[in-house]
């Protein structure tokens, strides 16, 4: 079907009759979502008048998924279809590792109006993945349903599969009862649906059969075995609603657990008797945030399950109400007014450097004081701007408050601490002084976070924002590695510009069996290779195509890692050697890295480290809490610090500071045989140091020093059976440590030295 033509069929099905608006249509084509992904000819759209979805038949998913599944979604508001808000949402076969795929099928059930069915089978290497979707006339919720079905030889044992719902953009509410967890089992849950929002718009995955969640609930999985020749059914639902009100979620639920209900209404109003911006309600249940319903010019009412809950109501900038206890019961309606809802204050904030009074870029969050329950409507975390540098403005509801001051707190100053207390209408400035303790610049190290996302699929942070957290943590360059996505480059490089920062541009290819971070690249350069389907070798030709001084392996054990998957025997085109630096990542356990590291180089394989926080959220992670430091003399310039990480002239840290004076990491020292070395470095931590350990072949602690204070000088002794390399690691009294890279350690007998020497 032609795109005029599917323009005209979407547009028709949506300003028709009201009874035609209710029809069910499918379509062929680049999807009219705005800002969709689906835009390939053989793609599907289905939709009513209520949301549309498309599914990226032919179009590449993100992430290396198999073709064949949902990557837009939208709400149809009022005849118009809104922005697709969603990066990917479908089944899992086994949480995120690799998904060797052949092929797919697509079957068109039905199509008629009052009902499209959609059915489309994949094969997970010997398992079958058939996914039904269906959405009928007047529903505001796409039923899902999976088989997963072993037809190889081998059992499935304790795979973790499941549908997950992966926004593009806005905010996470998880399972009610589970907290923020990143990963967690499901027993204390309150609910089985979580939700992605912001104030127009709510999504709202149901998922009954799941047992655990990963990624703050994003994906919501069931723990299972499955036998040869076994196969199990998943059933869920996407819903979507046209704001950002949880009432027709709750319902929803209610209706699909056949759940008695009961009704609260009310009104809110500030202390100005005035219906506030962005008024809500929200209900608590044990203690738990549960759902929030909007304040429509001040009138309130959700639908809630019998039962106990707490309430209380809030607004854009606003004091809590105190809350309120209620018992709903089935068929009953209770009323709560809520009044005198007092507006915000103002911070204003300036931060200097003690002595100088140069200006600081920080990093600000709330400890105390009431920090906004739903994200639309403030943030708990704040940046100063990029300009003027070192002010920042905060509207924040009235009381008390102790604010967390970062400006490269942890590896050149301390974190602060501030307390202030703002009354409704008032402004309050501060001035603030942070003692810089260390400078690592005087001696040539400066250091990158060199693996960070901006807003590009699942990464929810502007560049500028990005450019600003990476900035406020004492980073020397800035850099962005968003998924398969330079789009960011441009940007990055005039806001870095604006300061007189070098930007390292970069993009993490993400193929389900190993992501990677060329860097730098061509700025704005192109992918040419298909992350779902092309081989190792190819990916990295293309890497070396935009110019990669370095290619390093992000995150090489976990369920995306490529050395965790190599081992399953499930990447396109098995080994190759063509990678440089294994990372060192603020998200996973690092132990398996660090000891693949240490016997590459028991072999002699120069393969170094590079170390990056995998930030998608800086207002909720904190940028630069892991960093690469590189030792660069001369001018500081992208290639220069990625060449100085490939030689190895680096260090992984997460707050300690190493500066070797007579054996630089990378470097190889020669010693004749029976000669020892003492090897010297200073080591500084501003929040003090704690230990120091000499490591050799195998991780095996050759000497282990207890360290005390800021400031200590490191001899460490190289014995005369010391040979093929040496590293060190420095901890500090936070318990965070730093890693070197390798000295090389080689041993030449006495006469082959003379005849050197001779020769």
């Amino acid at each position: 079907m032609n795109q005029r033509f599917h323009r005209l069929v979407l547009a028709g099905l949506l300003a028709g009759s009201s009874a035609a608006q209710a029809d069910v249509s499918i379509t062929r084509g680049a999807t009219d979502i705005p800002d969709g992904e689906a835009l390939a000819e053989a793609d599907l759209t289905v939709a009513n008048d209520r949301l549309a979805f498309a599914i990226a038949v032919e179009s590449r998913p993100p992430w290396g998924v198999p073709r064949g599944t949902l990557v837009d979604l939208a709400a149809v508001k009022e005849g118009e279809v809104d922005l697709d808000r969603i990066a990917f949402a479908d089944f899992i076969p086994n949480n995120w590792s690799s998904w060797p795929n052949e092929g797919k099928e697509v079957e068109v059930v039905e199509d008629s109006p009052e009902r499209a069915v959609v059915r489309i089978r994949r094969n997970w290497a010997d398992a079958w993945v058939t996914t039904t979707y269906t959405l009928e006339a007047g529903s505001d919720r796409i039923h899902l349903e999976t088989e997963l079905e072993n037809a190889g030889d081998e059992s499935l044992d304790a795979i973790r599969s499941g549908f997950t719902l992966w926004p593009d953009t806005g905010y996470l509410f998880g399972i009610p009862g589970l907290g923020d967890a990143k990963e967690t089992i499901a027993e204390d849950a309150l609910s089985d649906r979580m939700v992605a929002y912001d104030r127009d718009w709510v999504f709202a995955l149901h998922a009954p059969y799941f047992d655990r969640v990963n990624y703050e609930g994003q994906d919501m999985y069931r723990e299972h075995d499955l036998a040869p020749g076994e196969s199990r059914t998943f059933e869920g639902w996407l819903q979507v609603v046209p704001d950002g009100d949880l009432a027709p979620v709750v319902a929803a639920e209610a209706e699909r657990k056949s759940e008695a209900t009961g009704r609260v209404v009310g009104s809110l109003s500030n202390d100005r008797g005035e219906a506030p911006p962005d008024g809500l309600v929200m209900i608590e249940k044990e203690g738990h945030p549960y759902a929030w319903t909007l304040a429509e010019e001040g009138e309130f009412a959700i639908e809630l399950p019998a039962g106990e809950y707490d309430a209380y109501a809030t607004a854009l900038g606003h004091a809590n109400s105190e809350p309120v206890s209620l018992e709903v019961g089935a068929d009953d309606e209770r009323t709560l007014d809520f009044d005198g809802l007092q507006g915000p204050g103002t911070l204003s904030l300036k931060v200097r450097e003690a002595g100088s009074g140069e200006p600081r870029d920080a990093r600000l969050a709330i400890l105390e004081g009431q920090q906004p329950p739903v994200e639309f409507l403030g943030k708990q975390t704040f940046f100063t701007e990029l300009e003027p540098v070192g002010r920042a403005e905060l509207a924040l509801a009235p009381g008390d408050y102790r604010l967390s001051v970062d400006a490269g707190a942890g590896f050149t100053a301390e974190q602060q601490e501030f307390e202030v207390s703002l009354a409704s209408g008032e402004t309050v400035e501060e001035s603030l002084e942070i003692e810089r303790l260390a400078e690592p610049n005087d001696h040539d190290w400066y250091g990158g976070d060199l693996h960070h996302h901006a807003n590009i699929l699942e990464g929810t942070t502007p560049p500028e924002m990005v450019v600003r957290a990476q900035l406020a943590t004492d980073l020397d360059l800035t850099f962005i590695s968003d998924h398969d996505s330079t789009v960011n480059h441009a940007e990055f490089q005039a806001l870095s510009e604006r300061r007189g920062v070098p930007f390292i541009p970069s993009v993490e290819v993400s193929p389900s069996w190993g992501h990677i971070n060329p860097f730098p690249i061509d700025l704005g350069g192109e992918l040419e290779v298909d992350p779902g389907t092309d081989s190792v070798q190819e990916i990295l030709a293309d890497a070396r195509r935009l110019n990669a001084e370095v290619i390093p392996l992000n995150h090489p054990f976990n369920d995306y890692g490529y050395l965790r998957n190599l081992a399953g025997d499930s990447v396109p085109g098995g080994f190759t050697a063509g990678f440089d630096l294994l990372e060192l990542n603020a998200e996973v356990d690092n132990a398996p890295t660090r000891a693949t590291a240490h016997n590459l180089w028991d072999q002699g394989t120069r393969i170094y480290f590079t170390a990056g926080t995998d930030t998608h959220d800086a207002w909720n992670d904190l940028t630069g809490r892991i960093r690469m430091m590189a030792r660069v003399p001369g001018e500081l310039t992208p290639r220069a610090f990625a060449r100085a990480i490939k030689d190895g002239h680096g260090y992984a840290t997460q707050g300690p500071l190493l500066y070797p004076r007579n054996g630089l990491f990378g470097d190889t020292l020669r010693l004749t045989e029976g000669e020892t070395f003492d090897w010297k470095l200073d080591a500084e931590a501003v929040d003090g140091l704690a230990e120091a350990r000499l490591i050799g072949p195998g991780g095996e602690v050759l000497e282990s020093v207890e360290l005390d204070g800021r400031q200590a000088e490191l001899t460490l002794p190289l014995g005369e059976e010391t040979e093929g390399w040496v590293a060190v690691e420095v901890d500090d009294r936070d318990g965070d440590t730093a890693w070197s890279n390798p000295l090389w350690v080689e041993r030449e007998t006495p006469d082959a030295y003379t005849a050197a020497i001779g020769d």
